[in-house]
């Protein structure tokens, strides 16, 4: 279970970092009040897309315009102007007339009329500036209205860019007196005749008021001083039925049009500057179109009453680790699908679907729940989604670096360009070419291999293949493949160079040179030296990239390769033999120490090997000559042994025994045995050790190759390509004592 719990985490690594890392910076960017103004135009953009509200009959406008103002002949309205308009305004029976005008002071001698009408008109309801940083900043209320509590404060909140979404509920003066909104006076007077009551929670009706706070929707640190409500907008500029106050005085007005109504009375001259910008203020193919003080008083109305009546949505915000919570979903959402389509193409149709269908979703539900009244986070979200889905790509494309690191290791960067960037690197296909093949193995490791625990087997053959794969890489070869301890490069493919054959002898030289390091390292770890043969030819093959589309292998076909795994079956440990082709090719720097004529399976026609040495200017790099020195046995040891073909022993077993000896060579005498059945030359054989001293060891395995060297008839030398440790050390042993003697 805990094996498979690390197997999960592992996988989704990409997941686990990138979703809790994006979340947390989109916190901090939305903590710092950088996403708000994002996330203020969100909100007026979904307040724009609404479907169209019908229109609340149950707040009218009289509307006081340039016109009127022309109409009157003066600059402002008269007390017995507005006297007379609230008389008139009076006899339609409205529920509540709101006087969005200031009226602290007398204008003229006709305040005596209009003192009269607020004293006998209860659902009257005059306006105050309440909010200002200095005293010229406030505005008092009508003292008659003041003194029978039929004031409300005006003021507006505007945001900081200059847009106005929400407004008081009530707030204090600087006497620390409560005092209502002109809203919501007018909208209790109407409530009133329902039947309807606030409580002590702001419980009106159907509708719960809860106040504003710094941290609601998009907002970071906002004032909400006060009791602060969000503005839930029934539509733009001129919503609201309308009438000019000039057709009122001239009674151009239905007898019953304001009847059970709330008339707000406001001024809309352009001299008046009583315009704000709303969420409907902005579009993006006019210009901003401001909205009347008093149409935002109108809304606000009509909100109170909407809410209270018809359960109509008031605004509400998630608390902020719900918000957090909701981040953290979205960003989990596009790092998974990310991480799930990361094989595919970035242009892969599932790919373009899966995003369009994911911002969708995002987007509409962002959409549904502003339409139910709840403001939720989606600049946030939707960042998160976006960060999510490139941190993720980031994180794939950082993997891939590092593939192509460790593909770098392996080929150089010529061809890991060529591969990874070229237009034509990674199609499906081949062509013929004349390239020069290079593979090795490591002699007999198979059946050392079987005498150690495979941690160890594989902690030799990755130290192994590493100092093999950086001399290849330093001679711009190309590896294939890695085949247990053998491996296959190519030279020519996928870039050709004209020395492609010369770098493939010296690479070979240069390996043989590395296997110094390689069991220096050996001898630290307590085991055995290892011994590599190499084989190279050069011939004309189809490279290219080989499979289908999910799974892809550049690799090479022809009997060229075959050929060149039979040339290096014909090797014995630390010999490079190579083709006559590539001889032609690499010409007279190659340094020639023995030639041989073979036969191999499958090729008509006998081909000449050539064993090299080393390799001259410009590489100047020589093998180091071994001469085995044999030693004469006093005494022969009995052997028995069978010829392996190919990978299978034959069952003939013959006998004979070691005359001469050495660590590395043995010549070996067969009696009673006619030419024909002596192994050939580069055979490989198994044998056992029979007599005294080695009797005890019968039952290990020895292989060997037979040599080409020449010995009297009936006897034959051969080069041990594996032996037990312990046969090793019995071996070291006689030959030490044979020496002594």
């Amino acid at each position: 279970m805990w094996t498979k719990v690390k197997n999960l985490v592992w996988q989704w690594r990409g997941v686990w970092i990138t979703t809790p890392t994006v979340t947390g910076l989109i916190i901090l960017l939305r903590l710092f009040g950088l996403l708000q103004s994002w996330e203020w135009g969100v909100f007026d953009l979904y307040m724009r897309w609404r479907p169209q509200e019908p229109k609340d009959d149950r707040v009218v406008i009289v509307s006081i315009d340039d016109r009127d103002i022309h109409h009157l002949q003066r600059s402002a309205i008269s007390d017995a102007t507005l006297a007379k308009l609230l008389n008139k305004l009076k006899a339609q029976q409205p529920r509540a007339i709101g006087l969005d005008i200031y009226r602290d002071l007398p204008v003229d001698h006709g305040y005596e009329d209009l003192a009269k009408v607020f004293t006998s008109t209860p659902n009257l309801v005059g306006i105050q500036k309440v909010v200002g940083k200095s005293d010229r900043d406030i505005v008092a209320p009508p003292p008659i209205l003041k003194e029978r509590d039929q004031v409300g404060a005006n003021d507006l909140v505007i945001d900081a860019d200059n847009k106005v979404r929400r407004s008081f509920f009530y707030l204090t003066d600087n006497n620390g007196k409560t005092v209502f909104s002109f809203s919501l006076h007018l909208a209790l007077h109407y409530l009133e005749k329902e039947g309807i009551f606030p409580n002590k929670d702001w419980q009106i009706g159907k509708a719960q008021f809860r106040p504003f706070e710094a941290y609601d929707g998009g907002y970071v640190r906002a004032d909400a001083k006060g009791y602060q409500i969000l503005i839930n907008y029934r539509g733009g500029s001129r919503y609201f039925e309308s009438i000019s106050m000039t057709d009122v005085l001239l009674d151009k007005v239905p007898k019953n049009w304001g009847r059970d109504r709330v008339i707000l009375i406001g001024n809309v001259a352009e001299s008046s500057k009583d315009f704000f910008f709303t969420p409907y203020s902005s579009t993006l193919l006019s210009l901003p179109e401001p909205m009347t003080g008093v149409e935002i008083h109108a809304n606000l109305t009509s909100q109170i009453i909407s809410a209270a009546l018809d359960n109509r949505s008031l605004f509400k915000s998630r608390t902020e680790p719900e918000e957090w919570l909701w981040i953290f979903f979205w960003s989990f959402v596009g790092a998974t699908l990310t991480w799930q389509l990361r094989y595919h193409s970035i242009f892969a149709l599932e790919r373009f679907v899966c995003s369009i269908i994911t911002l969708g979703i995002l987007l509409g539900s962002g959409y549904i729940a502003f339409i139910w009244g709840w403001w939720l986070p989606i600049v946030p979200a939707l960042i998160a989604l976006i960060s999510s889905a490139i941190g993720i790509t980031a994180f794939v494309a950082r993997s891939v670096a590092d593939i192509r690191k460790i593909f770098g290791r392996y080929l150089n960067e010529a061809v890991v360009a060529n591969l990874l960037e070229s237009p034509e690197g990674l199609k499906l296909g081949g062509e013929r070419r004349k390239i020069t093949i290079l593979t090795s193995d490591l002699r007999g490791f198979t059946a050392t291999s079987e005498r150690l625990q495979p941690e160890e087997v594989v902690k030799i053959l990755n130290f192994y293949l590493e100092c093999m794969a950086d001399v290849i890489t330093q001679y711009q070869g190309t590896i294939d493949e890695f085949m247990g301890d053998g491996i296959l490069v190519l030279f020519g493919a996928p870039t050709q160079r004209k020395d492609d054959a010369e770098r493939a002898v010296a690479c070979a030289v240069a390996m043989q040179l590395a296997m110094e390091k390689v069991n220096t390292k050996m001898q630290e770890w307590g085991l055995l030296p290892l011994a590599m043969g190499i084989g190279i030819n050069t011939g004309v093959v189809v490279v290219g990239n080989i499979g289908s589309e999910k799974r892809t292998k550049y690799g090479i076909v022809g009997n060229q390769v075959n050929l060149t795994y039979r040339i290096e079956g014909y090797t014995i440990g630390g010999q490079i033999l190579i083709s006559e082709s590539t001889l032609k090719e690499v010409g007279s720097i190659a340094m020639v120490i023995g030639q041989k004529q073979v036969k191999p399976q499958g090729v008509k026609e006998p081909i000449t090997i050539y064993q090299i040495g080393g390799i001259s200017d410009p590489y100047n790099l020589v093998l180091p000559s071994k001469k085995e020195e044999l030693k004469t046995l006093p005494q022969p040891i009995s052997i028995q042994y069978a010829v392996l073909d190919g990978k299978d022993i034959c069952d003939t077993l013959f006998k004979g025994s070691f005359i001469k000896l050495s660590c590395q060579e043995a010549e070996v005498c067969v009696e009673n045995i006619s030419p024909e059945e002596l192994p050939a030359e580069l055979t490989n054989i198994k044998l056992n050790l029979l007599s005294f001293p080695l009797h005890e060891l019968a039952d290990e395995d020895v292989y060997a190759k037979v040599l080409t060297k020449p010995t009297s008839q009936g006897n034959f030398y051969i080069s041990f390509t594996s032996k037990p440790p312990t046969v090793e050390a019995k071996l070291k042993s006689l030959i030490s004592e044979v020496s002594h003697n």
